[in-house]
């Protein structure tokens, strides 16, 4: 993630200005990221003649980590209190991304991520790390949760399925975890104060831990490790939230003595009115080529991924290749052998076809399983009586395509019951939703806005009925769109349908909050709550992501 609360007042440096201060970034990160390169020399010049398009993905993914296992490239981001957690993407060509499985299966880290008598937000997978441990064939993913114990979870391919191997006692706030050349395990870890721990050859205990390195107080606040070897030298990663990016060097091994060098600061990005792109890592092609794939700042929608190729100076520091003096709209496309296939899209329709849902769908908080079911179609039946969305449960959502985008849900109301209201949601601390409102026996398709929390992420507003209208008895389509670019007075509107072909527009539109301390960007979101008594259902036949 970036930075714990006492810190959060130092990371609105999103800054627009011009330029490349001087510094650069490193020759890291080899055949693998996590695992140790050796031999390694600075890339060749790109040969490819398309181009792509910064952001590379324009949905909510953080405080990236980027691995190559052979001809594939990984990348894992942060996902707070959504479940599963630590979503792994997978591509071909470090542009093309599909979501093909999520590292940390279900919250079990205490009963608020269930809702159950506390709630979660803004808490839970923080800035984490992936790697690959060729000696085993294993993934592994490391992060830290609540400020008190690190998790790692193991699998042999990202669809998993995903196990915890160990809890240790240490918690590694924005780990970044090494392979190194002789198969040992380092975690690079901290806020300002950076530490190196080995970890026992099962990767199960904590062997040592030192710190390693102070943070300047001319800099500020580092965090956001990320760990690597080259040539025989280490690496570590660093972010200056919300406007750097810095980089340490050992000629002496992973405990040090480091060295610093500044990589950017304040940095144009390439999404307007967006942020400095930062906090990510580094990853090499099979030819040769570098990358640095992070994040941009980019309210309302969240913190999006954008790509930039990298070189190095002959005295092995990197520098990223910049357009302009900022940051690349746009770059040749990394030369690297054909797909083997296209990736799953990010938009499109999803039917809920089969009987698991895809991964692109992360529940608010854990689903109460039993509540809930897919089988060529999706069952949402109340699992939360409440009159406050951001307790009930089972509330199921999709990241927004940027810069704007549609979706469009086909839902049956016939099962529900007096007191539940069911619908879609752009959900975060000031929501809306359009969705149908039972209440003595009679069914409205009503669009509610004024739903909030504080920065306590306490409920301070349970919405407010802005317009309504009668419901047709059985399928209704409800539809929201959103605008994400960054800036203030973005907005979401909401319709709804009776035949899936001629839409009504209901309600007025809703102002969308681009208060960074969420996180979290918006989300499409699909629920379905009893304010009386729990057993109506609603079934949603079609969910249909579209952009203009």
């Amino acid at each position: 993630m970036s930075c714990p609360h006492q810190q959060w007042d130092r990371r609105r440096a999103l800054a627009a200005a011009t330029g490349l201060v001087t510094g650069s970034l490193l020759p890291l990160v080899g055949a693998e990221r996590g695992v140790a390169a050796s031999g390694l020399m600075p890339g060749p010049a790109l040969a490819a003649a398309a181009q792509y398009t910064n952001p590379v993905i324009w949905q909510d993914f953080a405080d990236i980590d980027v691995i190559r296992v052979g001809g594939t490239y990984y990348a894992s981001a942060s996902t707070m209190h959504y479940s599963p957690g630590a979503p792994v993407l997978r591509s071909y060509d470090l542009v093309n991304w599909e979501i093909a499985g999520h590292s940390v299966p279900v919250l079990d880290f205490g009963a608020k991520y269930d809702l159950n008598g506390g709630r979660g937000y803004v808490r839970g997978v923080w800035a984490s790390s992936l790697a690959h441990r060729p000696s085993n064939g294993t993934f592994y993913w490391l992060g830290q949760i609540d400020f008190a114990r690190t998790y790692i979870y193991t699998a042999t391919a990202v669809e998993g399925p995903w196990n915890r191997l160990t809890t240790i006692s240490t918690p590694y706030y924005d780990a970044g975890l090494l392979v190194d050349s002789d198969d040992t395990l380092y975690v690079a870890y901290g806020n300002t104060t950076i530490s190196v721990a080995q970890l026992s050859p099962d990767g199960r205990t904590q062997v040592r831990t030192q710190q390693v390195f102070t943070t300047p107080s001319s800099v500020g606040t580092l965090e956001g490790a990320r760990f690597y070897k080259i040539n025989g030298q280490y690496y570590i990663f660093l972010t200056r939230p919300a406007n750097g990016q810095y980089i340490l060097k050992s000629s002496s091994g992973p405990f040090g003595p480091y060295t610093m060098r500044q990589v950017l600061l304040d940095l144009r990005g390439p999404i307007p009115g967006g942020g400095v792109p930062h906090q990510g890592g580094l990853v090499r092609t099979q030819g040769g080529a570098w990358y640095y794939l992070a994040f941009v700042d980019a309210y309302p929608g969240g913190r999006v991924p954008a790509l930039a190729p990298v070189t190095w100076t002959a005295d092995g520091w990197p520098v990223v290749q910049l357009v302009n003096g900022a940051w690349g709209t746009s770059y040749p496309s990394p030369a690297v052998p054909t797909p083997p296939r296209p990736v799953t899209p990010m938009v499109g329709v999803d039917t809920f076809d089969g009987t698991t849902l895809k991964p692109k769908w992360e529940w608010n908080h854990n689903p109460d399983n039993t509540k809930w079911s897919v089988n060529n179609g999706l069952t949402l039946r109340t699992a939360t009586v409440t009159n406050d969305l951001y307790w009930a449960r089972n509330t199921l959502t999709h990241r927004i395509q940027g810069p704007t985008s549609t979706a469009t849900v086909q839902l049956d109301h016939s099962a529900m019951r007096d007191g539940d209201r069911a619908g879609l949601a752009l959900l975060r601390d000031s929501s809306a939703w359009i969705g149908l409102k039972r209440d003595g026996g009679t069914t409205q398709v009503v669009m509610v806005d004024g739903l909030t929390m504080d920065g306590s992420w306490n409920t301070t507003g349970t919405g407010v009925v802005r317009a309504g209208a009668s419901a047709p008895s059985g399928r209704l389509w409800l539809r929201a769109n959103a605008d994400i670019r960054p800036g203030a007075s973005r907005s979401g509107t909401f319709s709804y349908s009776t035949d899936g072909t001629h839409f009504t527009r209901l309600g007025p539109a809703f102002s969308l909050g681009n208060d960074w301390r969420f996180f979290m960007g918006y989300r499409f979101a699909l629920f379905n709550h009893a304010t009386q008594a729990l057993g109506g259902a609603v079934r949603v036949q079609r969910f249909e992501l579209s952009t203009p």
